[in-house]
């Protein structure tokens, strides 16, 4: 096995395979029904690529989920098991992030799809929501410019899982994460909203803000637990 390779003990056990998805279920099923109860409102029969608004949001958050439960099952059986290595060999992290970033990209690109569809609904001035999104996209763009210059993208799909090389990098504290430790999170997920308010749909509004609600459960449920393993040796 590579010295490179995160190996990491405490994780090899089904306790912590599973430890957080419990609460990860409980706020879907609080999530999933409120989200379609605040979007019905504006739901109309309008279609876009044969799909309506509401047709259009279930992709979008059913992606949403399939993303993160893609990631807790590659993260936790690598860190674990090293299953994705023993299945790819130095292949497990190309692979990974070729799932990974297709996913990834796929979520602004349906909330812009729900946009699409339900463009207008949003009962705003143009002006103020206008206004809106163009404030909210400032954030996240530092954020993803912050990424690509200090963090790295290859960082940033969880290679600290993989590589010790990832793992033993100093915590970033330059462009936007010296606002805040987690301006993926925090900050880069505005972009979302942004694409709701500058189309003014309500619906687009209601996943965006799912999906920023739903990538903090994924922070709670399953990349805090891991953190906490995988730099408890590693100082700060």
């Amino acid at each position: 096995m590579s010295d490179d390779l995160v190996v990491c003990q405490a994780a090899r056990n089904w306790s912590h395979f599973f430890r957080g998805q419990a609460v990860h279920g409980l706020f879907l099923v609080a999530m999933l029904p409120a989200a379609w109860a605040l979007a019905a409102p504006a739901a109309s029969d309008e279609r876009f690529l044969g799909l309506t608004d509401m047709g259009w949001l279930g992709v979008c958050v059913g992606g949403a989920i399939a993303h993160q439960m893609f990631v807790w099952l590659a993260w936790r059986s690598q860190i674990g098991w090293q299953a994705l290595t023993t299945l790819l060999g130095r292949n497990d992290f190309s692979v990974f992030c070729a799932v990974f970033f297709p996913l990834l990209v796929s979520r602004p690109l349906l909330v812009l799809a729900v946009a699409w569809v339900d463009h207008g609904s949003l009962e705003l001035p143009v002006e103020v929501a206008f206004l809106t999104g163009g404030f909210l996209l400032l954030p996240a763009a530092a954020t993803g410019y912050s990424v690509a210059k200090y963090f790295g993208m290859a960082r940033a799909a969880g290679g600290d899982h993989f590589r010790e090389t990832y793992r033993r990098m100093p915590f970033v504290k330059q462009g936007a994460f010296c606002w805040t430790d987690n301006a993926m999170y925090t900050l880069a997920f505005f972009g979302l909203w942004s694409i709701a308010f500058l189309l003014r749909s309500h619906v687009a509004l209601v996943a965006a803000v799912f999906q920023h609600g739903y990538i903090w459960v994924h922070y709670v449920a399953t990349e805090k637990p891991d953190i906490e393993l995988i730099y408890a040796d590693v100082a700060e």
